[in-house]
């Protein structure tokens, strides 16, 4: 990839689910090294959004390229090969709930099918520590783990590539404050150490002011705003305006 081209580039997106149209025309850069903060309405398409960029949903028209390669259409080993460069965190964690936090992590390892098992043990215990889970911790099985422990396996599972882009959908939902806030500083503490790029789908404010760097704001079908969480503050828009009403949401984001 070029040193100047973008990790994320989006084209003229569109996206109908039958009738209903989800997107209008989006355009989006995310360069490397950025925190990118994609906040809308309920109903709003950023969780396809998401979807798109990593090729889960195909978008009606448009392009979506990740370090300049296109996500669909592309060959197989290449679209493999753009693959292994992203990780992502599902809302839920998402963890294969037959198999332990060691094999959940394991998995994408494995898939690898060039790696024996005692390099695989040792990058496993490795992402447990990056995340700051116990050796013990392994042997567990999602239904024993907490909704803190699961956001940090499925965290350490995205990064099991060592990603250079790392995809969050709504990555503290289901936690309270204080694990939200240790979630949120985990997540920027690694950023800084690895220097991955993040796309994320949030609607907490504490979420966004704590990580992102750009915030996009998806509404009427389309981005209306995209900068630093100053430059977005300062553009009157009906849901900039709703979403970010309070001085509490102010003072946050001014913060960034």
């Amino acid at each position: 990839m070029n040193a100047s081209a973008p990790v994320i580039r989006i084209r003229d997106l569109h996206t109908r689910f039958g009738r209903t149209v989800i997107h209008r025309g989006i355009d989006l850069d995310v360069s490397a090294g950025e925190i990118v903060g994609l906040v809308g309405g309920s109903g709003s398409g950023k969780t396809t959004l998401l979807r798109e960029i990593v090729g889960l949903l195909e978008p009606t028209s448009g392009s979506v390229e990740l370090f300049g390669q296109p996500v669909l259409g592309a060959d197989a080993s290449t679209r493999r090969a753009v693959r292994r460069r992203f990780g992502m965190l599902f809302q839920q964690g998402a963890l294969f709930s037959a198999f332990s936090v060691f094999d959940n992590i394991a998995f994408p390892l494995r898939e690898l099918r060039t790696l024996d098992e005692d390099l695989i043990r040792a990058l496993v215990f490795m992402k447990l520590g990056l995340v700051e889970l116990a050796p013990e911790h392994a042997a567990l099985m999602p239904a024993e783990l907490s909704g803190g422990m699961i956001k940090r396996v499925a965290l350490a599972r995205a990064l099991a590539l060592e990603p250079e882009l790392l995809v969050l959908d709504e990555p503290t939902a289901g936690l309270d404050p204080d694990l939200a806030d240790n979630f949120v500083k985990l997540i920027r503490m690694l950023q800084r150490e690895l220097g991955f790029t993040v796309i994320m789908v949030t609607h907490d404010l504490e979420t966004l002011a704590g990580l992102a760097t750009r915030v996009a704001v998806l509404a009427e079908q389309r981005i209306v705003a995209y900068g630093t969480p100053a430059e977005v503050l300062a553009v009157d828009h009906p849901f900039i305006r709703n979403f970010f009403c309070s001085e509490h949401a102010t003072a946050l984001m001014q913060r960034r």
